[in-house]
């Protein structure tokens, strides 16, 4: 039935009045033009066009078709114009799922620059703490995973972009604010705050309490990190979070970290993406922004 050679041929017919001139327009024969029109009126069973002296007069059904043509064919040559600009990497949409809770303020340096570079990319994040991370990108539900705690498989990449200390963060009153770093049985008496993820998840348990079988006294979740570092502030508990965050707080908090053990706990942030996309110019962009970024 339709198609958009139609459109465009209508729409020809309507600017110059002649098969000639349409034809010429379009860079097609006259016949190719006839031809492709009597087999659209064969399938309507109704004329499109018909001759007015030497020029064309569209019919009832080939006006009908040619205010179509105006609303649809503007879109398709955007629409195509979008698509182009996606194949080179100049257009297109980054949604980025964030696993790494306290990441986000880093994310924002990152963004900043990212969308004046690129005013064509549309960008979302998606911040859940029980977000299947590695499921969304697989599914293609997001882009690029922020994670510190990569899940490797064959059809995932990551990339690290920055290293960092995971430390443990007191009050400044607190009696472990005189120590350097802290043992693991020094928590025993502890509240502990972090953000609602699964205890096997959190470093504080798997890489320093767990391992010298010892524990808190209380673990509870916190949603948000201002209230977290308050509750810690205010000597309510303690909490662990990112080195280079927590001394961006303690500029205007009495908060301060501490190594876990003597030799601390080192991580990276990693950028999660799918080993197919990473020829993507605006993508590769992102990644590159991100190494640059602290």
């Amino acid at each position: 039935m339709l198609e958009r050679i139609h459109l465009e041929i209508l729409t020809a017919i309507k600017a110059h009045g002649t098969l000639t001139k349409a034809a010429d327009s379009l860079h097609l024969s006259q016949s190719a033009l006839s031809h492709s029109i009597k087999k659209l009126e064969g399938q309507i069973a109704t004329p499109i066009w018909e001759k007015e002296g030497r020029n064309l007069r569209l019919t009832d059904a080939g006006e009908h078709i040619q205010t179509l043509a105006n609303r649809v064919l503007p879109q398709l040559v955007h629409t195509e114009l979008v698509l182009n600009q996606i194949a080179k990497g100049e257009a297109g949409s980054l949604r980025i799922g964030m696993e790494c809770h306290p990441c986000y303020q880093w994310l924002l340096r990152v963004i900043h620059p990212y969308l004046q570079k690129w005013p064509n990319i549309d960008m979302d994040v998606k911040q859940a703490f029980q977000f299947g991370a590695l499921g969304a990108l697989l599914s293609y539900e997001i882009d690029v995973l922020i994670t510190p705690d990569p899940l490797f498989t064959p059809k995932i990449d990551y990339i690290p972009v920055f290293d960092y200390e995971h430390r443990l963060v007191v009050a400044a009153s607190h009696t472990l604010a005189k120590q350097d770093n802290v043992l693991p049985h020094q928590l025993s008496e502890e509240v502990l705050f972090s953000y609602p993820v699964e205890p096997l998840r959190l470093d504080i348990f798997s890489q320093f309490l767990n391992p010298a079988k010892c524990s808190v006294k209380k673990h509870k979740n916190i949603e948000t990190t201002e209230i977290m570092l308050q509750m810690v502030a205010a000597g309510r508990g303690v909490c662990a979070l990112p080195g280079w965050l927590v001394d961006e707080y303690a500029k205007s908090m009495p908060i301060k970290s501490l190594r876990f053990g003597e030799k601390g706990i080192s991580k990276q942030i990693f950028v999660g993406v799918r080993n197919t996309e990473q020829d993507i110019d605006y993508l590769d962009d992102f990644i590159a922004q991100a190494k640059k970024t602290k």
